[in-house]
């Protein structure tokens, strides 16, 4: 099979593809309608697929969209694990679930973002504490979405941001602007003030699919850091702990923490792998984000504070709009044939992977 097939064009694409999979192999399906529409006027959902016994007390979950617009990826490596007939070979005892495009607003509107303008993996926080700081962000919050976006606002932007790093390191830029922020609800990597749709909806799909299960794994698609099509393997747990042990003994000594600064990604607040051991406190669990690579880090931040500009100040429907969308996707989807062979085939050795951990 030619696994760039498995790919799509666009959200409606990928969730037709995603549902046809998944019925062709015998998955029982639900779906949760998002309140808004796609830029189409079409339905949105999250789309739900359960393949293995019921009862099953050790599941594996494959979640996409995330972020949105990183959908391309997420859906079609798990469509992809479909058509390889994947989910008639599992282990006895063990099942898996598919949540296809928990963001699905991002994913149709091109936008990394929820309908919010939330980061999900940021908005995992709670909102009774006081809020987590980034003391940076604050300092370069109008370089880094300004109210306008002419080349000249770019090009001094970007001195006030090179500024930043020459004086503290490009990590410390990178941890500034992707770290999460909780004060600027039209700025990036926004973490909310309250819990988001896309949220709300997990939490419901963990309670109502998962409360039997004891050993549980969890596998987040992600895009944007990184080489070309290389799928790096981030466990947000502290490298001390037994859910960092146990993913190294599934996933093998690449597996890279954030905490210690091994990772291309910002250690970060509020993200969904490490609530999910709050949420599923009766498991077991042990997550891992698949993150794979497209354009340069600077590429990427250049794109998500463009389509903050646009959904902020901006009109989708001008020619500047339109090209920030094709910036987006560009930005978070490799669309070309090598890059999702790539993505399917290092998604189908770590599922394998999980799918063993699991078992053993």
């Amino acid at each position: 099979m030619n696994s760039a097939d498995s790919f799509s064009a666009d959200y409606q694409q990928a969730r037709t593809k995603f549902l046809a999979a998944a019925r062709a192999t015998g998955g029982a399906l639900d779906a949760i309608v998002h309140p808004e529409r796609g830029p189409d006027g079409g339905a949105l959902a999250t789309d739900i697929a359960w393949f293995g016994p019921r009862a099953a007390e050790r599941v594996l979950v494959m979640i996409s969209a995330t972020h949105g617009v990183e959908g391309f990826c997420g859906s079609g490596a798990q469509v992809d694990w479909l058509r390889r007939g994947e989910a008639g070979r599992l282990p006895a005892g063990v099942a898996v679930l598919m949540i296809h495009a928990i963001n699905p607003y991002g994913f149709a509107w091109l936008r990394r973002v929820t309908n919010e303008n939330v980061d999900l993996n940021r908005n995992w926080i709670d909102f009774t504490a006081p809020l987590p700081g980034n003391p940076g962000y604050q300092v370069l919050a109008d370089a880094i979405c300004p109210s306008e976006w002419s080349d000249e606002a770019q090009t001094r932007t970007a001195h006030t941001l090179g500024a930043y790093a020459a004086e503290h390191g490009f990590m410390a830029l990178q941890q500034a602007i992707s770290g999460g922020q909780y004060h600027h609800a039209q700025g990036v990597f926004y973490g909310g003030d309250a819990p988001t749709w896309s949220r709300r909806t997990q939490t419901a799909i963990f309670e109502g699919h998962l409360g039997g299960a004891g050993k549980i794994g969890v596998i987040d698609y992600h895009t944007g850091l990184g080489p070309w099509g290389f799928g790096e393997q981030i466990v947000t747990d502290v490298m001390s702990s037994p859910g960092f042990a146990r993913a190294r003994a599934w996933f093998g000594g690449a597996i890279t923490s954030p905490s210690s600064g091994s990772s291309t990604s910002a250690d970060i607040s509020g993200d969904g792998l490490a609530a999910a051991p709050k949420l599923l406190g009766h498991a077991e669990v042990t997550g891992v984000a698949l993150e794979f690579g497209t354009h340069t880090v600077m590429e990427v931040l250049l794109a998500l504070r463009a389509d903050a500009w646009l959904h902020a100040h901006g009109d989708l429907g001008s020619p500047q709009g339109r090209a920030i969308k094709t910036q987006m996707r560009d930005a978070f989807y490799g669309d070309a044939d090598d890059w999702k062979g790539m993505v399917a085939g290092q998604s189908l050795i770590a599922v394998r992977q999980a799918l063993t951990g699991l078992a053993g």
